[in-house]
């Protein structure tokens, strides 16, 4: 493995907590992140954010959308922007959104509470650095070849140029078991990561699976495998969303496996003592 000067925990033995508004992720802060893939109106959004603001801790929501079809939505940019910024003030949830460019990086910065960066952008070096210069938490997801040194390198670069505040997602790989699910979640990064780095880790198991009947069980297996958070996609409508539709739950059912979650984390931390 490549020499990791900021990332491991040679650099640092205490575990990284990041601070997203006024929620905490790691060194025992768990931390649920929700919303829609893509923020489609100002409605949407707002019902979306109602509906799960006693649930999760940050709101999601695509304002701009990287599509592999140039067809497919692409968000609604600067407007869906203002409208998640605005749901997220209404319902007292700090707020976390992709990025995509470096032009883009000082606008959404300026609007949200945490910036995303995308599987596709996961080696986006320039982009990498772009957000190292700034002061808000970076959300850095894991490529969709990634191997786990890469993605501990992106993470580096980050944090080369400045930036401590970095969430590590694992939101599957591609694999040759691809007939049932729309990735495959290695839930395995999860105690890895935590074993070379000091950083946070959460997991994705909305993009992991791309079922939402696959979720619950797969969020279960993560929170039991050391995760310090999940990311999962919500929609009131999923059956009409214009991105994810499939792989999105309810607000009702995500309200149920939150409940759930929180008892099994219950159990965990008492066998910790």
């Amino acid at each position: 493995m490549e020499r990791l000067h900021l990332v491991s925990r040679e650099a640092r033995a205490r575990d990284t907590i990041v601070q997203v508004g006024k929620v905490k992720i790691g060194g025992g802060h768990k931390a649920y992140i929700a919303g829609p893939c893509s923020v489609e109106d100002e409605t949407q959004i707002r019902e979306i954010a109602q509906a799960i603001q006693d649930s999760a801790q940050i709101l999601r929501g695509g304002a701009f959308k990287p599509r592999t079809s140039p067809y497919s939505f692409q968000g609604l940019g600067e407007a869906g922007l203002a409208y998640l910024k605005e749901a997220g003030r209404q319902v007292g949830l700090p707020v976390v959104t992709e990025v995509m460019s470096e032009a883009e990086v000082e606008m959404v910065a300026d609007a949200v509470d945490m910036l995303q960066i995308g599987a596709r952008n996961m080696q986006n070096y320039a982009l990498l650095k772009k957000v190292g210069a700034q002061s808000k938490p970076v959300l850095l997801k894991r490529g969709v070849a990634a191997t786990l040194e890469e993605l501990l390198l992106s993470a580096e670069y980050i944090l080369a140029a400045g930036n401590s505040q970095v969430v590590l997602c694992e939101r599957g790989i591609r694999t040759f078991s691809q007939t049932f699910t729309r990735n495959t979640l290695d839930l395995s990064a999860v105690p890895i990561l935590k074993q070379i780095s000091h950083l946070p880790v959460i997991v994705d198991p909305s993009h992991g699976s791309g079922d939402w009947n696959l979720i619950e069980p797969l969020a279960k297996a993560a929170m039991a495998a050391g995760a310090d958070g999940l990311m999962i996609e919500v929609h009131s409508r999923p059956d009409e969303a214009l991105s994810d539709g499939p792989q999105s739950l309810k607000p009702e059912k995500y309200r149920s496996l939150i409940k759930k979650l929180n008892r099994l984390v219950a159990v965990l931390e008492e066998e910790k003592q």
